[in-house]
């Protein structure tokens, strides 16, 4: 488990910030992607395959800066590498 928190905060902040950026707008007409597959989740219109596929690959940036900044205080505390 304490590997892969430290894996979680092994790629800069930054280069997840633009992933999430870029990931989560592109293509920006007619509507960002993240945002058109967020809203036919909340309509129910998200049935196919592949549109759950589109959902989960534009947001795995964001739900990785999410876990880390949750993770944040563990690795404050200098939690150990098992071996």
């Amino acid at each position: 488990m304490n590997r892969i928190i430290i894996w979680l905060h092994y790629p800069p902040m930054m280069m997840l910030i633009v992933a999430a950026l870029l990931l989560g707008s592109m293509p920006l007409v007619p509507e960002p992607h993240l945002f058109q597959k967020i809203n036919m989740l909340m309509a129910g219109t998200m049935v196919k395959p592949v549109d759950i596929f589109d959902l989960v690959w534009h947001s795995w940036p964001v739900l990785w800066i999410v876990l880390r900044i949750f993770t944040l205080p563990l690795v404050d505390k200098g939690v150990p590498i098992d071996s």
